[in-house]
């Protein structure tokens, strides 16, 4: 039976890379299979002045999805994508930005994912989706 994480062990387990964009979980849902992230982009991860480099964008988009599916069950212990693609609708500039990563279907081994980027406006600046290999945690852990 899948259990749900928290919040609080969801941002303790944060990749160290999400700290350069000061990411955090803020909110997951795991009956509707989403997770919430923000972040705060400096012009260090830009080019054109300060419009964030794109696949800094679809990393932002890939760890929503995935927090989505962490949040989900607590038998996930990682997740490697198949496929990605992005859909870039505006150009992303440097500041507080909002992702939000869905489960559209999950297996045992699978999950095929959706994420939506947000600036601190609401406008939708980015889509993506995803198919990833679900790795599981042993039954010991």
């Amino acid at each position: 039976m899948r259990k749900p994480r928290d919040l609080e062990r969801l941002n303790a387990n944060l990749p160290v890379f999400m700290k350069l964009f000061d990411g955090k979980v803020a909110e997951f849902d795991a009956e509707d299979g989403t997770a919430t992230l923000t972040f705060t982009v400096g012009e260090n991860f830009c080019h054109s002045g300060d419009i964030v480099q794109g696949g800094f964008v679809t990393a932002l988009l890939d760890a929503a999805m995935s927090h989505a599916v962490f949040a989900y069950d607590d038998s996930v212990g990682n997740l490697s994508s198949l496929e990605i693609s992005t859909r870039y609708l505006e150009a992303t500039r440097a500041g507080f930005l909002t992702a939000v990563g869905r489960i559209v279907r999950l297996s045992h081994k699978t999950a095929f994912l959706d994420g939506q980027l947000f600036n601190a406006e609401g406008n939708l600046l980015a889509t993506t989706q995803s198919v990833a290999k679900i790795y599981r945690k042993p039954k010991d852990a």
